[in-house]
């Protein structure tokens, strides 16, 4: 089977700036946010912040999820914006109640897919959702938060990864986005959700059958380690064709 795309976890180098080019360019055509204004949302999250990218035959991003994993020093982001407006929210009280340990919760920050005039924008959308059940479970990783787009959050729920508003929130203007809502899930409800409401969307994103000329790397490239300052991947090994 011919390969036209690549998964990969933790990017560095080009293929980081790259992932940040793509970042840029959807959300500043989607919600008018420029880098720099990104930068000064994100950057305290420097030293948590993991991209998993997939990349096409030029080593271009076309699609990107910015992942903050546990262990940062500013904490999850979406805990702390739920505390300003609109929402005014305790995020360390609404994740208690949602029964949240933010030790091994993972937050999605961003995703990201550049315009495609194919069925391939979406097939990169769910390598993407593929990588982070990957990288779910060779973490540990309990749960997940993110402030979703409601546009995201429909997509999400199309292949089955339902989310709940964290306690005390909705739906409300975000960073551009005309509709947000702080949202969780506890990572073997969800899953669980999936295949029982989702089979064939299960087997996309949460076995791997059927990303059909993508390259995704084995689970163990998505186990991460402390390194001085910042976690990063361990070596990866050769990846493989999936689907």
């Amino acid at each position: 089977m011919s390969l036209d795309a690549w998964l990969t976890f933790d990017v560095q180098g080009d293929l980081l700036e790259s992932a940040r080019d793509c970042e840029a360019e959807v959300f500043q055509r989607w919600y008018g946010n420029s880098r720099a204004e990104l930068e000064d949302e994100y950057g305290p999250y420097g030293d948590s912040s993991v991209y998993m990218a997939v990349s096409d035959e030029a080593g271009e991003v076309v699609a990107t999820m910015r992942l903050l994993v546990p262990g940062g020093s500013a904490g999850l982001k979406t805990l702390h914006d739920v505390g300003r407006a609109p929402w005014g929210v305790d995020g360390a009280r609404a994740a208690a109640v949602a029964g949240l340990d933010l030790t091994s919760t993972i937050e999605i920050a961003t995703i990201s897919s550049r315009r495609s005039t194919n069925s391939h924008g979406l097939r990169h959308t769910f390598a993407l959702y593929r990588g982070l059940v990957l990288a779910a479970r060779a973490n540990q990783y309990s749960a997940l938060v993110a402030v979703l787009d409601d546009r995201v959050r429909r997509l999400l729920d199309t292949v089955g990864l339902l989310t709940l508003p964290l306690p005390g929130t909705g739906p409300a203007p975000y960073l551009g986005s005309p509709a947000s809502t702080p949202v969780f899930a506890h990572g073997p409800q969800i899953l669980d959700n999936q295949r029982r409401v989702s089979p064939e969307a299960f087997a996309l994103v949460s076995q791997g059958a059927g990303l059909d000329g993508i390259s995704v790397p084995p689970e163990d490239a998505f186990r991460l380690r402390r390194d001085g300052d910042r976690v990063t991947a361990w070596a990866q090994t050769a990846p493989l064709a999936v689907g």
